[in-house]
């Protein structure tokens, strides 16, 4: 039977720093770490085994899968990095407080960045040290491909050709694979297989390090979803992602 797991990375420093991260190289927080440990232990109580792990090209989602693997005992597990599997391009907001945009820009605005299908935060500046062709991470990436920001639907753009070249070949053939990555790019991979709309994919949301299991039938079709929350901690971040609201700025 093909089976999916969608992981979230860990927390972040940034996170606690209330820092837009989207393709800035944030590192795991002792925290997130101990989450990426709770969600092996997770996934190795479930009996899951898998073919194929896949992340990021973020240190923070390979990190995050590292750990997991570690804990299962399977670091010997093949792994695939791409860079379609990264978070969001957050643009010109990349890097800074939250709080402080939302006083520059205003909450409703910097809300709607983070919120919206649609809405696109401000552009990299040519020549701006932050752009992804700069780094020589993406030297292999053609660079009209690279973004200067992105909406989360440019986010999901980027990530279904990933989806339907790569990953679904490889479900279809019964494989069961182990994902690792960020909220825009989970969500882009969970518009692809649940055919959500635009709506319905904004307001997705999945909590860090809870394991989002999907059994699929022989076409891809979801027969079963379940969240491996463990312990309490995984509760309660399940509980508070799932009811944070999605106006205030300190939520976003």
């Amino acid at each position: 039977m093909p089976t999916l797991v969608l992981v979230r990375h860990g927390k972040t420093e940034w996170s606690g720093q209330n820092r837009f991260a989207g393709w800035a190289d944030a590192p795991l927080s002792t925290g997130g770490r101990a989450e990426a440990r709770a969600a092996g232990r997770a996934l190795a109580t479930a009996g899951l085994g898998f073919d194929l792990c896949c992340t990021s090209y973020l240190s923070r989602a390979a990190e995050t899968l590292a750990i997991m693997l570690a804990v299962m005992g399977e670091e010997a597990l093949p792994v695939e990095r791409t860079w379609r599997l990264n978070e969001r391009h957050y643009g010109a907001l990349q890097g800074q407080n939250r709080a402080k945009m939302a006083l520059q820009y205003g909450n409703a605005q910097v809300a709607q960045w983070r919120r919206s299908f649609t809405a696109e935060p401000p552009a990299l500046a040519e020549g701006d040290p932050r752009l992804p062709a700069a780094d020589p991470l993406y030297a292999e990436v053609e660079p009209q491909l690279l973004p200067r920001s992105e909406s989360l639907q440019q986010a999901a753009a980027r990530v279904a050709p990933w989806w339907h070249e790569s990953l679904a070949p490889r479900l279809r053939q019964g494989q069961k694979v182990l994902v690792a990555a960020h909220t825009s790019s989970i969500r882009g991979l969970v518009r692809e297989l649940e055919g959500l709309d635009g709506e319905a994919a904004a307001a997705f949301r999945i909590a860090t390090a809870v394991p989002l299991v999907y059994r699929l039938d022989a076409d891809l079709g979801v027969i079963g979803r379940e969240a491996l929350a463990g312990g309490w901690g995984g509760r309660l971040r399940q509980f508070l992602n799932k009811h944070k609201p999605g106006t205030r700025i300190s939520w976003v």
